[in-house]
């Protein structure tokens, strides 16, 4: 038997025991046991998958291929529920609370004062978002790829300019579509994820301008992109047709369907590849943490921490959950 078979065996020994409710302690918070399971199960290569368990032995301090040696369970609990624990702190916590809207400049807006001052175009600086934005636009036909709803503000253009005979980026005429003001939306937000070339899921940050490039990046409407950035909403690929997803969400299913939600789209693509399409290694990664939050409920449990960070004067007593409240709060002044 190999190694992986081994610390496999061992890795789902210990989940199911802290899975079974007199074990799994986990207070009404957030189910420990299976932020672990469906950070592993989720995880986008074997690769991944493997350096998941070494960092899960190390931490529980036991060998990855010794079957032979015995699991004391109850000696293992503390570290148990502190590795999973420092998934939430280190990575799920601080990427979800970091999906705040994208800035919405116009395409057109430049930082004038930075272009004449020679100042480096930062992450998320206005003029990077403008041209994010304008591109995405462009490459998306002027519509949510979801809703397809048509650009609020190039529709008024047109039909100021041709009046009745304005035509959308097909050719097809302006009148009979919806129109709303449309957002360009990060797939991944500016914070703790990149892919490499393996899908692996890499803990840090992506770095200056790949983060605000098209490729991360897609057109939605407000309401969308605001359940789409809050990891409610995912791209499930059509093996069938590229560039084709079945796109679902976790909202209650009264949300879903006034959102249109299940449907299949196809996403739009310019004649001449001059602008990535949306990447499907980073859409499935947005996937893969969408169902990581939903299963384990660490997703119910953020939005709740972070309602009440908005609400309550936070002190720090002691309290695990006033604690990380009091370190996000800290974090967005220091960020």
């Amino acid at each position: 038997m190999d190694q992986r078979t081994v610390a496999k065996r061992r890795f789902y020994r210990i989940i199911e025991y802290f899975e079974t409710s007199k074990n799994n302690n986990d207070d009404g918070a957030y189910k420990r046991p299976q932020l672990v399971r469906f950070t592993y199960e989720y995880a986008l290569s074997e690769e991944s998958r493997d350096n998941l368990l070494r960092a899960f032995f190390r931490a529980m301090a036991l060998s990855m291929d010794d079957d032979t040696q015995s699991i004391d369970f109850e000696e293992l609990r503390l570290r148990f529920f502190g590795f999973a624990d420092h998934l939430l702190d280190n990575f799920f916590l601080p990427l979800k609370a970091s999906t705040k809207k994208t800035l919405q400049p116009t395409p057109t807006f430049r930082s004038t004062f930075g272009e004449v001052q020679g100042a480096p175009a930062f992450v998320g600086t206005p003029a990077r978002i403008s041209a994010l934005r304008g591109d995405c636009l462009v490459r998306d036909h002027h519509r949510c790829v979801i809703s397809r709803k048509f650009d609020q503000a190039v529709a008024t253009s047109r039909f100021n300019c041709d009046g009745d005979a304005a035509l959308d980026d097909d050719g097809d005429l302006l009148s009979g579509a919806s129109f709303d003001v449309l957002e360009v939306a990060h797939i991944l937000p500016r914070s703790l994820v990149t892919v490499n070339s393996d899908s692996q899921l890499v803990c840090f940050a992506l770095e200056g301008a790949d983060i605000d490039r098209p490729r991360n990046a897609i057109t939605l409407t407000h309401t969308l992109h605001y359940h789409f950035g809050g990891f409610k909403i995912f791209f499930e690929p059509d093996n069938q047709q590229p560039h084709t997803y079945r796109i679902n969400s976790f909202l209650p299913r009264y949300i879903s369907r006034d959102l249109g939600l299940p449907t299949t789209r196809m996403l739009y693509l310019t004649s001449t590849r001059t602008i990535d399409p949306p990447s499907p290694r980073l859409l499935a990664v947005h996937r893969a943490i969408a169902h990581i939050l939903h299963f384990s409920a660490v997703g119910e449990y953020i939005d709740k921490l972070l309602r009440d960070m908005d609400e309550k004067d936070i002190q720090a007593d002691g309290s695990t959950e006033l604690d990380r409240m009091l370190r996000l709060r800290l974090g967005s002044v220091a960020g």
